[in-house]
């Protein structure tokens, strides 16, 4: 493999995409077998790392987890919604497998003004990740001279031979960057608006977000399931319109937030995830189980109102609300 000089061949921040980096990777290597951009993003191909498991959870609402149903009709009450994506393909392989992974991280806030949804602000990043110690020095230190910004996966992968622990180690870097994207437009409306924003997942992750009254998380995905026995049953059984109790979650490097299970859409003959989401708001200073509930009810409403228009064709729509759709098909059009 012989390796031009890059010159005048160099990343600018306005262009690093992907087609980008391989015609200037291709250009430094012109005998390198450079990636054609064929293969699918290497998130479909990873399997889930975290083992689905169930957690007995702290109730503060109730003696024990029942179901709620939310009485109130409908309301319409999130200003704006938050989502972010995240892409990775491999650029290149190394003569020993050690992979190169091109990554994108990308984030927006979609705000709601006259019943339209318009972009409040936008994120995208492209950055290459690769284990430092694997990759032979002189293509480390072409990859630093093209411009590009490079992640150092070392860390993550524990210095592992196999190629699939260095592609791993890269999408667990690039998730990490996607998730302080989402968490930098969160604080950033936190810290300057008080109407309520729906951000899909949770708000755990940053103190200030976890914090904020105007905050709201709801989780799609249900690896961890916070209730066990009973409990566990109660939450399975919730029909279209109902939620469970108010409960705390909390981890030692994540601040505490009060959630609960709602139902979005009547699951007959489907399984008991359908329609199921976890919501997360601040946890209360004091717990009144009689604000909790009213919190509860409150915020559930604005989440029912939002399952309409239905998110199709998105295999996830019994569980996604359009302003998140709607932030999912922008940040695929940008990256």
């Amino acid at each position: 493999m012989s390796a031009n000089q890059p010159s005048s061949l160099t990343a600018t921040q306005a262009d690093a995409s992907f087609r980008a980096a391989v015609r200037l990777l291709a250009s430094l290597m012109p005998d390198a077998a450079i990636a054609t951009g064929a293969e699918p993003p290497l998130e479909s191909l990873a399997q889930a790392t975290e083992p689905p498991r169930t957690v007995g959870a702290i109730i503060i609402e109730d003696a024990a987890m029942r179901v709620h149903r939310v009485f109130e009709p409908p309301v319409a009450q999130f200003a704006a919604f938050l989502d972010g994506t995240q892409a990775s393909r491999t650029l290149y392989s190394c003569d020993d497998g050690t992979p190169i992974v091109h990554g994108t991280a990308a984030a927006v806030i979609r705000e709601r003004r006259n019943k339209r949804l318009y972009t409040r602000r936008h994120i995208v990043e492209h950055r290459l990740y690769a284990n430092r110690r694997r990759v032979p020095k002189g293509v480390w230190t072409l990859l630093v001279e093209t411009g590009l910004e490079l992640r150092d996966t070392a860390e993550e992968d524990g210095d592992g031979p196999h190629p699939f622990v260095g592609r791993d180690a890269a999408i667990h870097r690039l998730q990490r960057d996607r998730e302080n994207a989402e968490h930098a437009l969160a604080k950033e409306w936190c810290q300057r608006e008080d109407q309520p924003l729906l951000i899909d997942g949770g708000i755990s992750g940053i103190e200030s977000v976890a914090r904020s009254s105007c905050a709201v998380g709801v989780i799609k995905s249900h690896r961890t399931l916070y209730a066990e026995g009973d409990a566990l049953i109660t939450i399975f059984a919730l029909r279209r319109g109902e939620r469970s109790s108010v409960f705390r979650v909390a981890s030692e490097r994540r601040t505490p937030v009060a959630s609960w299970y709602l139902r979005l859409r009547d699951r007959a003959g489907t399984d008991p995830m359908w329609g199921l989401v976890r919501v997360e708001v601040a946890h209360p200073d004091r717990v009144d189980e009689r604000a909790i509930g009213a919190r509860a009810d409150e915020v559930s409403r604005w989440i029912l109102a939002e399952a309409t228009p239905v998110s199709l064709p998105d295999g996830r729509w019994d569980k996604m609300v359009y302003g998140v759709r709607d932030c999912e098909e922008f940040l695929r059009a940008v990256i």
